[in-house]
């Protein structure tokens, strides 16, 4: 019987921000734990799937991921590589046929900028001669030569909102297995165009990204021997040297024809570089042009507090216009477990005092100051309505840790202690706020808000306010990136 050892390591890493993420932050699976996953809708469910059809068996052992955030400190590495290196010692002389992995791609810690090739540089090593390592990775990666060189097929997520991550992970299951009945290793093959966008500018149904998933997808129908070629967008928010995008082909054919399709793609990239780079208007801007709202739901899309880019969500510039604008019908999640906790002595229906939001993020005015009736509390606890949510790779039951709901002159802020990316609607209306009957909702994201949202809105308008997920990328102090890169520079084509 195959056996396939199977480990994970996911986090997107927003190097800019104040914080570091600790070990505390990750929810960390060791071996049989692993396992436990499967049916849930995850990327682990879809690699378990396929294991089982294929009838293989699975080694799991470890696999570490938190939500995005701020530069992640080492030790969670190396505590990885610990229980990895463990689980290895325990098979020591059993046979291992392949390796399948579940990656994210954009981790950077205060001690390495390319963790997941220094892990695969670990890995080999303890591998027998020729070990065929496949597995996924998320479309925000930020790919490195080393990655490449040092794996033989992994398949990229091809839809932001990723809602596609259970198939992805099937599909690269499944060239695993083609790999091992057919004795074929492919090559890996990789190009890194001058450029980077922001995450405002990676929704795979707009230009630049829909163009180039089209080309990709053309490649591997027309191109002899390709497996697989994956667009991988890049997560613009980490300072390191391969920040941005980038292009792999998975391939057994000519190698020179797996180079020019990665020719082809590197220069329409560049020829849509401006496509990828929106400007986004000021919260106020919009919101002149659309009141009175007559019909809602308006989403007034927030990506300076991108929940999903790692920021803290607890930004006051959406909830602070809604109050100028005196915008009733109004709500807008804000992560802030010090003003759930003030409430916990407060009955429903009672009004209170309360500090609102901005102690975490570097760039907003601080929090505001309102008197506000409490309406719920609850542990904060819910399901997804949408199995393929973008948050299903963290399981079909979400923490966001105890909750309130309250509300000052129609405007209603739910108050979370863990920030979750707004990414099912099963978020507020777990918390008695029903979306449809609202006129106007702040939500903070950049496009995986899209396939929840998108549905029940009336229009939506992307705002700047002040926040460390700004489209802007030529304001980030970027010290360690490679250079030239489009926007920071001037490139040609």
């Amino acid at each position: 019987m195959t056996r396939v050892l199977f480990a994970g390591l996911f986090h997107e890493t927003h190097t800019f921000l104040p914080e570091t993420t600790p070990l505390s932050a990750f929810e960390a699976l060791k071996g049989e734990e692993m396992l436990r996953r499967k049916g849930d809708g995850s990327n682990f469910d879809g690699f378990l799937n396929r294991a089982e059809a294929h009838g293989w068996t699975v080694l799991p052992t470890a696999d570490y991921q938190a939500m995005p955030s701020g530069t992640v400190e080492h030790e969670v590495f190396e505590a990885f590589w610990l229980d990895v290196e463990r689980e290895m010692t325990k098979l020591r002389g059993s046979p291992i046929d392949a390796v399948f992995l579940l990656l994210h791609g954009a981790m950077v810690t205060d001690r390495e900028v390319d963790p997941e090739g220094e892990f695969l540089e670990r890995l080999k090593p303890l591998l027998p001669e020729g070990t065929p390592i496949f597995g996924v990775f998320d479309l925000h990666a930020n790919f490195t030569k080393r990655i490449v060189d040092l794996s033989d097929c992994l398949v990229a997520y091809r839809e932001n909102p990723h809602v596609d991550a259970r198939e992805a992970t099937m599909s690269a299951a499944d060239l695993l297995d083609r790999c091992l009945k057919t004795k074929t290793v492919p090559k890996h093959y990789w190009r890194r165009p001058p450029l980077m966008w922001p995450p405002t500018g990676l929704g795979t149904a707009d230009t630049p990204m829909e163009d180039l998933e089209a080309m990709a997808r053309k490649i591997e129908a027309e191109v002899p021997g390709v497996w697989v070629a994956n667009v991988i967008s890049g997560f613009a928010f980490a300072d390191a040297p391969d920040v941005g995008v980038s292009f792999s082909i998975v391939s057994e054919g000519d190698p020179r024809a797996a180079e020019a399709a990665l020719d082809r793609l590197e220069a329409e990239a560049i020829r849509l570089r401006k496509a990828g780079t929106p400007r986004d208007r000021s919260v106020d801007d919009v919101l002149k042009s659309i009141l009175p709202v007559e019909e809602g739901p308006v989403l007034l899309v927030e990506p300076p507090d991108n929940i999903g880019g790692g920021t803290a969500g607890d930004g006051t510039g959406i909830l602070r216009a809604l109050l100028r604008y005196r915008v009733r019908d109004s709500a807008v999640i804000i992560a802030d477990a010090e003003s759930v906790a003030a409430l916990a002595a407060v009955k429903l229906g009672d009004r209170t005092k309360l500090a609102i939001g901005g102690k975490r993020n570097p760039f907003d005015e601080g929090p505001v100051e309102l008197s506000v009736t409490l309406r719920s509390r609850s542990d904060g606890r819910f399901t997804l309505e949408d199995p393929k949510s973008h948050l299903a790779a963290f399981g079909q039951t979400i923490e966001m840790g105890p909750c309130a709901v309250v509300e000052h002159e129609g405007v209603q802020i739910l108050l979370t202690s863990r920030k979750i990316p707004p990414w099912d609607l099963a978020q507020l209306r777990s918390q008695g706020i029903e979306p449809t009957r609202l006129k106007v909702i702040g939500v903070k994201a950049a496009v995986a808000h899209r396939a929840a949202y998108n549905p029940i809105a009336k229009a939506s308008h992307t705002v700047e306010t002040p926040g460390p997920g700004m489209s802007d990328l030529t304001k980030f102090p970027y010290k360690k990136i490679r250079r030239p890169v489009y926007p920071l520079d001037e490139i040609g084509g």
